[in-house]
């Protein structure tokens, strides 16, 4: 029996067979779907009511992504509901690798200050979705994003894109759960185990990945409450960071850090070094107000140490090895490309040409950045290219240059570009 047979009217969903706006679903040509598993109450109530309103097979996909949890457990819980194909893989070292990395060759931020924690993961879980739903002989895939969100428009895309013939189930787009009290109630009904964050009426709603941790919900709804310090989890208080500075250098070539203090390391080891560092030093909180695509606005909360410290890193050794016109070209399309990212078009064709020019710029992209931890905030403090650096202290001095620069041509170029403008004066 359906445990929507068992609780309260007031969470009575649709008549089987039929969306919320009363159109056919065709439930009953749907025999397997992939559904992209936390394990955590969302997606654990899914799974129940996926087997329940569409009397299907589901096969779960878990991934670890440097969220930082144990993994086991939710295999424990699908294999608790009776799923008898479970994938739980690491993928650290694609997401930072195929992901990240090329996300911060472009520098990018989302209005001026989001660096797209979550949105640059959801590509990574499409892409495995289908790929398993290939491999299993999936009719269908699932996803835990609510009607509200960006995320269910990053998973379909994604999605339709690597297969336009793919079948996507939204549960949030289908049931009557209609907020999170009402979940809570059915997992209750349901005999889910429900994690809360103690002193809180319903948990915050939470994404982490090795890139960052988001906090949405509680009494972040409110954008004129202060979060709770002690809702951080991957850094310190500014104020109670240590009172002595730290150190990095970090070793780039074609625009990705390879090397931290001379030691060479993966991307996620990268990562994950600058993590620790950054955390430790109270650096990459941001607490804003964003644009979501569907419309609304939205206050969160975001922990990114590492991304922080690349980000500042990156545009410093680019300083010295790119081109003026190059760099500032860069600038223009950065928030056009952040767009594409925080919207859920990075498998989309215009994503990708792009990306092949940003990438082409960062062939020179090489050397050594020196950068400074301190009580929340990180700067660059040094920066060389043994092979690629631009900046010529013979021209730039203040001292003589010994005719490396004749300052009389300074001359006629400003009265040059002064022509139009001295013209118009005299109007």
């Amino acid at each position: 029996m359906s445990i929507l047979k068992t609780i309260p009217p007031f969470f009575s969903l649709t008549q089987p067979g039929q969306s919320r706006d009363g159109n056919n679903m065709s439930k009953a040509s749907v025999s397997k779907v992939v559904l992209a598993y936390s394990g955590g109450l969302d997606t654990s109530v899914i799974l129940k009511w996926l087997e329940d309103e569409y009397d299907c097979e589901v096969v779960t996909f878990t991934a670890d992504i440097g969220q930082g949890e144990e993994l086991e457990p939710a295999r424990a819980k699908a294999e608790k509901y009776g799923v008898k194909e479970i994938y739980i893989e690491d993928l650290q070292e694609e997401f930072v690798r195929d992901f990240v990395y090329p996300m911060f060759r472009a520098n990018t931020v989302y209005e001026g200050e989001y660096l797209l924690g979550t949105s640059i993961a959801r590509p990574l879980i499409a892409k495995r979705l289908i790929e398993i739903a290939a491999q299993t002989g999936a009719d269908a895939v699932a996803h835990g994003a609510t009607g509200k969100g960006n995320d269910q428009v990053r998973f379909e895309l994604g999605a339709y894109a690597l297969n336009p013939d793919i079948r996507v189930i939204a549960p949030w787009r289908e049931w009557d759960l209609s907020s999170r009290e009402s979940l809570l109630a059915y997992a209750d009904a349901a005999g889910i185990a429900i994690e809360k964050k103690k002193g809180s009426k319903s948990p915050y709603s939470m994404d982490a990945n090795l890139l960052h941790i988001s906090y949405e919900g509680g009494e972040l709804e409110d954008p004129w409450q202060e979060s709770d310090d002690a809702m951080w989890q991957r850094t310190v208080s500014p104020e109670r960071a240590p009172d002595r500075p730290t150190y990095l250098e970090l070793g780039f070539e074609n625009g990705d850090i390879v090397s931290v203090d001379d030691v060479r390391m993966t991307p996620a080891q990268v990562l994950t070094r600058l993590n620790q560092e950054g955390g430790a030093h109270g650096v990459g909180r941001l607490d804003i107000v964003e644009n979501r695509y569907v419309g609304m606005k939205s206050r969160g909360c975001y922990e990114t140490p590492g991304g922080t410290i690349m980000l500042k890193a990156h545009r410093g050794i680019e300083s010295i090895t790119l081109d003026r016109e190059v760099a500032h070209l860069k600038d223009e399309l950065m928030p056009r490309y952040a767009h594409m990212i925080y919207n859920g078009y990075w498998w989309s064709p215009e994503r990708k040409m792009l990306q092949q020019m940003i990438d082409a710029s960062q062939a020179t992209v090489n050397g050594e950045v020196r950068v400074k931890l301190f009580k929340g905030s990180v700067s660059v403090v040094g920066r060389k290219s043994a092979s690629n650096s631009l900046f010529d202290q013979a021209i730039v001095t203040f001292e003589d240059d010994r005719g490396a620069y004749d300052q009389k041509d300074a001359e006629g170029f400003i009265k040059l570009n002064a022509l139009r403008m001295r013209i118009a004066g005299k109007q």
